[in-house]
């Protein structure tokens, strides 16, 4: 019997090489499924791994970088990067000693200069991209020193800095990964329903059913003989 494109593009389109088993191309059908399989394999434990390094650059950043400290040396420093900065004007820490962030954001919008960043919400995303990225961080690293510590743009950054920065690098790269395997299964989808398609229409050629009804003379009897040729091309 032929068989329906239609029907072999849905199945393909739900599960790569279905379609194609549907129409009996079965090494075809093996290699989407096998390739369907190994990306969602692969998106899942890479992303997983992503997660698990991200938990760790973050327990990092948590131990040894302090807004507190970022926060009393961009004070301190303030008028040396930018001289018409009055950091008076800024109230930075609270009674309690705790940073006022808008604050905080204020002033590192008035420095300007270097300070090309307004720090991020404690925890959010950006808040740990920023401090491992941006030179302007720097100084919230403990093994920085203090706000008396002399530092300028361009001068080297600290090792943890770096160390934090790879970190988290690595954890990008794990996500990336996991991105492309998700690619891959969007093409594999794509590319096995079209397929799957093409593959019907084959096999439907490679059948012709021709039938035929015949009158047969028997002596004073006239019969009639139906007749079916069925021819399979390989």
């Amino acid at each position: 019997m032929k068989k329906s494109p239609l029907v072999a593009g849905a199945m393909s389109f739900a599960v790569p090489g279905a379609g194609q088993l549907y129409s009996e191309s079965y090494i075809k059908g093996a290699a989407f499924l096998v390739l369907e399989v190994a990306a969602i394999y692969t998106g899942l434990v890479y992303d997983k791994k992503g997660d698990d390094q991200t938990e760790v650059f973050q327990e990092y950043a948590g131990q040894h970088w302090d807004v507190k400290r970022y926060a009393k040396w961009t004070v301190a420093n303030a008028s040396k990067i930018n001289e018409g900065v009055n950091t008076s004007n800024y109230n930075v820490f609270d009674n309690s000693g705790n940073v006022n962030w808008n604050e905080l954001n204020r002033l590192e919008n008035a420095i300007s200069a270097y300070y090309s960043h307004k720090l991020a919400p404690l925890g959010d995303q950006q808040y740990f991209e920023m401090i491992g990225k941006y030179p302007q961080f720097n100084p919230g690293w403990d093994d920085f020193g203090d706000e008396n510590t002399a530092y300028k743009y361009g001068d080297p950054l600290t090792a943890r800095f770096h160390y934090y920065s790879g970190q988290r690098g690595e954890a990008n790269d794990y996500y990336n990964i996991a991105s492309k395997a998700v690619i891959v299964i969007i093409i594999n989808h794509i590319i096995s329903t079209v397929d799957a398609i093409f593959t019907t229409k084959s096999y439907n050629k490679k059948i012709e059913l021709n039938t035929d009804l015949q009158k047969v003379q028997y002596g004073f009897v006239e019969d009639l003989n139906y007749k079916i040729n069925l021819r399979v091309r390989f």
